[in-house]
């Protein structure tokens, strides 16, 4: 099965997805060394990524044991979740464009760099020119949020945001094939039909097998909703896509729950045992 071959994760990249995930509840040392397990990684190797992501300020210690997002990472986390009501930003699209121009900010410093192309990419904005970036102006109530959601994500304060429009033929008709809006669909139709497949067959699967696949499966889902564009009609089938975030979000729902009964099964016993057991080595 494609999902048991895929298996591998990073210990960073876990602790911080179950971090995210949790909403700011805390989460004790050993529910992530038992989640870590599920997924073949030691509990050395959980405690030592502690360590780290909490000098880097991107786990902060709630109380002896226990962690959840340091100050780092939580506004990005913040500006990650709001995918639950990703549509909810969404208005009617009048032909405009938002731009950011990005020159202001350089390229000398890597860090910045990646992001900046990061906030822009979550943002569904695409390169139309060198250091000019375009996407369509149908998200959020006015421009001055747009702005302000970019720089919680990463862009510089800098970078000009603003109101584009008027495009000559030429550059309006570049600016609206920088998005594949038949490769979108296709996704939307696939990724939900894998989604709602698992779903119909989670209740045959042992709870350790459920967790780990419903943990993958769920993830690469919402990687996919929260990097989508949100591109209005004509460039994308908005039915379609709707489709898919609601049934990531049904997804989500249950992935929750059974994690919540696994978590509270293997913690039972401070040592985790049981679900060392259930882990194949």
């Amino acid at each position: 099965m494609a999902i048991e071959r895929n298996m591998k994760i990073a210990a960073k990249s876990l602790i911080l997805d179950l971090l995210r995930a949790g909403d700011g509840r805390p989460f004790a040392a050993g529910e992530l060394v038992a989640a870590g397990k599920l997924f073949r990684i030691s509990g050395n190797s959980i405690r030592v990524t502690l360590a780290r992501l909490s000098a880097e300020g991107l786990v902060g210690s709630v109380e002896r044991g226990s962690y959840r997002l340091g100050p780092a990472a939580a506004k990005l986390a913040g500006e990650v979740s709001a995918w639950r009501t990703a549509e909810s930003r969404l208005r009617n699209w009048t032909g405009g464009y938002l731009a950011v121009n990005s020159a202001a900010g350089g390229r000398g410093d890597r860090a910045a760099l990646r992001r900046r192309e990061r906030a822009l990419h979550m943002s569904g904005f695409r390169e139309l020119d060198r250091g000019f970036y375009v996407r369509p102006d149908n998200i959020e109530k006015d421009t001055a949020a747009v702005r302000q959601r970019l720089h919680n994500l990463g862009l510089e304060r800098d970078c000009p945001v603003f109101v584009a429009g008027d495009f000559d033929a030429t550059r309006e008709q570049r600016a609206r094939a920088l998005w594949d809006g038949a490769k979108l669909n296709a996704l939307y139709r696939t990724q939900r039909e894998a989604l709602e497949t698992w779903l119909a067959r989670s209740d045959r699967l042992e709870p350790v097998a459920a967790a780990r696949e419903s943990f993958l499966l769920g993830g690469r889902a919402i990687h996919a909703v929260v990097f989508d564009p949100l591109l209005p009609e004509p460039l994308v089938d908005t039915k379609l896509r709707r489709g898919f975030f609601r049934t990531v979000l049904e997804f989500d729902r249950a992935g929750h729950g059974i994690w919540r009964r696994l978590i509270r099964t293997v913690t039972a016993d401070a040592t985790a045992a049981p679900l060392e057991a259930a882990v194949p080595a």
